[in-house]
C-alpha cells in the first residue's frame, strides 16, 4: 500500500504534490500532517476531492501519539468550530489510568491529595497534547467570546513541573514543612522565582 504524507499547512502546494504523486505512483491513500494549524482542514478537503484518494491518518502534533485515524465527520466538526468530543474522550481514555483515577478520587475526598498526585495528573494532561488543541475539541469553545483570547500557558505548566521536581518526596507529601529558606532553594533549583513557588503552594493549599 502506497501512502503519501502531505503537509496541510502548504495549502495549494499540498494539492499539487498529491496530484503529481498520484499520477506517477498511483497512491492508495494520504496522511495529512499539521492539521492543528490555521488551515482548519481546508487542504485536506481539497486533496481528497482532487485525487479521489482517502485520507487514512491525520497528525496534529510532532509526537507519535499525535497520529490518529482520520474521521471525516470529526474533521468537519472542527472546521465548523463545533468541537470534537469523541477524539477528546479517546485521548483521555488512552492517557489516563482508570485505577489511578479511582485512587485519586478517594484521596481528594479524604483530603490526602499530594503534590505528587498533582504532578502525576498534570503530566497526564500534558501527554494528551497541546492545551489549545484540547480546548478546540470542546463544543462551542472556539466560538465563545470569553474564550477567544484564552491562550493556555504551556510555559507556566512547565514551571510548575520544575518547582515540584525540585522538592523532596517528603515536601511533596507535606508542603507545609517547606520553610522560607527552602522555598528560595526550590526557586533557584527550578529556575523560577520565590513568588512562583509561593503562588503554587498557596493555590495547592486552597
Amino acid at each position: 500500500e502506497v501512502l503519501l504524507v502531505v503537509d496541510a499547512m502548504t495549502g495549494q502546494d499540498a494539492v499539487n504534490v498529491a496530484t503529481a504523486f498520484n499520477e506517477q505512483l498511483g497512491i492508495d491513500g494520504l496522511i495529512m500532517t499539521k492539521l492543528d494549524g490555521d488551515t482548519r482542514g481546508g487542504a485536506a478537503l481539497s486533496v481528497k476531492a482532487v485525487t479521489g484518494k482517502p485520507i487514512k491518518f491525520a497528525a496534529t502534533g510532532e509526537k507519535l501519539d499525535a497520529l490518529e485515524v482520520f474521521h471525516p465527520d470529526r474533521m468537519a466538526s472542527r472546521i465548523l468550530g463545533m468541537g470534537d468530543v469523541l477524539s477528546l474522550i479517546e485521548k483521555a481514555q488512552a492517557t489516563f489510568d482508570e485505577q489511578k483515577a479511582l485512587e485519586l478520587s478517594k484521596k481528594l475526598r479524604s483530603a490526602q491529595f499530594t503534590l505528587e498526585d498533582f504532578l502525576d495528573q498534570l503530566q497526564q494532561v500534558r501527554n494528551m497534547g497541546p492545551l489549545d488543541q484540547l480546548l478546540g475539541m470542546i463544543p462551542g469553545m472556539s466560538q465563545a467570546k470569553q474564550f477567544k483570547d484564552l491562550q493556555p500557558d504551556e510555559k507556566q505548566l512547565g514551571q510548575i513541573e520544575a518547582i515540584i521536581f525540585s522538592m523532596t518526596p517528603a515536601e511533596r507529601r507535606q508542603p507545609e514543612i517547606i520553610s522560607g529558606s527552602r522555598r528560595r532553594r526550590i526557586a533557584a533549583g527550578s529556575g523560577t522565582s520565590i513568588q512562583s513557588v509561593n503562588r503554587l503552594l498557596k493555590q495547592f493549599e486552597q
